[in-house]
């Protein structure tokens, strides 16, 4: 049994990439995109029918966002269509970066995105709208979730992140292990920071133990992997989202996998808290990582989300 056989076992495996072709040869429960894998996909010669769709859809649509804005908002819908033809599961679609301080346009976006994919026949069951960890961001969730619309929490950095986003009822949360790795290896060089001492893994750790020891029904899903050494220490946690690479080195390797987290031994020593706007703004200002990456990581997604812009425009 490879590594990758013995996770199935344990955690929900899910496939962190747009490219269909590797989601069909690595075959996951679930998948996830943002503007980053979209603009990866997007350059596929695979995809360009995709993309020339996405033009002509933008041009006949009549809903009142201009053509760039709805020629994304198509492809990124196409792309989740493909990939849900090969899974059995969920995919995650990613709200506009440039959205993330502001509740009512990320609820305003969050519905065309459902509505264009039940128009085309796809249960919003199926569908987990990816927003940014704002204050903003996890306020629209609130309100979605309510809704009936399920919500991916993603750049997620700091435990006071983590439960608001559980008070407010999402869905799933996306803590993003590498990228809290690469700042400790950048602000703390020298540092052993292997195994059980990765900073990420211990931060997705003690969301996971916190969330069973309490009751959140919010899902934990470890995302944003720098090796195979990190996903074997989060073993157990309830979803897992996995580069291919990374996919492809764990079914290539025959190793004993041990479990790590398992609900019916969860324990914490954090007492329960409540967070509202003050504390929740007060921990990350606090926490020069969570928001230095969050910052980061917002920017990078937007960067992305015009380049994807700039190269549907030459289409249309």
């Amino acid at each position: 049994m490879s590594k990758l056989e013995a996770l199935r076992k344990m955690t929900i495996v899910v496939a962190d990439t747009g490219d269909i072709e590797a989601i069909r040869a690595h075959k996951p429960v679930d998948a996830t995109t943002n503007p980053s894998l979209i603009l990866k996909a997007a350059s596929l010669e695979s995809s360009r029918p995709l993309l020339e769709k996405a033009a002509e859809w933008a041009r006949s649509a009549d809903n009142g966002d201009d053509l760039i804005t709805n020629a994304c908002d198509y492809l990124a819908v196409s792309i989740g269509r493909e990939i849900l033809q090969i899974i059995p599961g969920l995919i995650s679609t990613e709200v506009d970066a440039r959205l993330s301080f502001d509740t009512q346009a990320t609820i305003s976006k969050a519905k065309k995105i459902i509505a264009m994919y039940e128009d085309a026949g796809v249960s919003r069951d199926r569908v987990l709208i990816k927003i940014a960890s704002t204050w903003e961001g996890i306020e629209a969730a609130r309100m979605l979730e309510q809704e009936g619309i399920h919500c991916n929490l993603t750049l997620l950095f700091n435990f006071h992140q983590a439960v608001a986003c559980a008070e407010a009822g999402a869905t799933l949360i996306s803590p993003f292990v590498g990228r809290i790795l690469d700042w400790y290896k950048a602000n703390q060089p020298g540092e052993d920071f292997t195994g059980a001492n990765d900073p990420g893994v211990q931060s997705v750790s003690r969301i996971y133990n916190y969330y069973k020891t309490y009751g959140y029904k919010t899902v934990v899903m470890g995302a944003s992997f720098r090796s195979t050494d990190e996903v074997e220490h989060l073993a157990g946690c309830d979803k897992l989202t996995i580069s291919p690479d990374i996919l492809a080195k764990l079914d290539s390797d025959a190793a004993e996998l041990p479990q790590r987290l398992a609900a019916s031994e969860a324990h914490t020593t954090d007492e329960r808290i409540t967070v509202n706007e003050a504390s929740f703004r007060w921990a990350m200002n606090e926490d020069p990582m969570a928001t230095e990456k969050l910052a980061d990581g917002i920017r990078r997604f937007a960067a992305d989300q015009r380049l994807l812009e700039q190269q549907l425009g030459e289409l249309l």
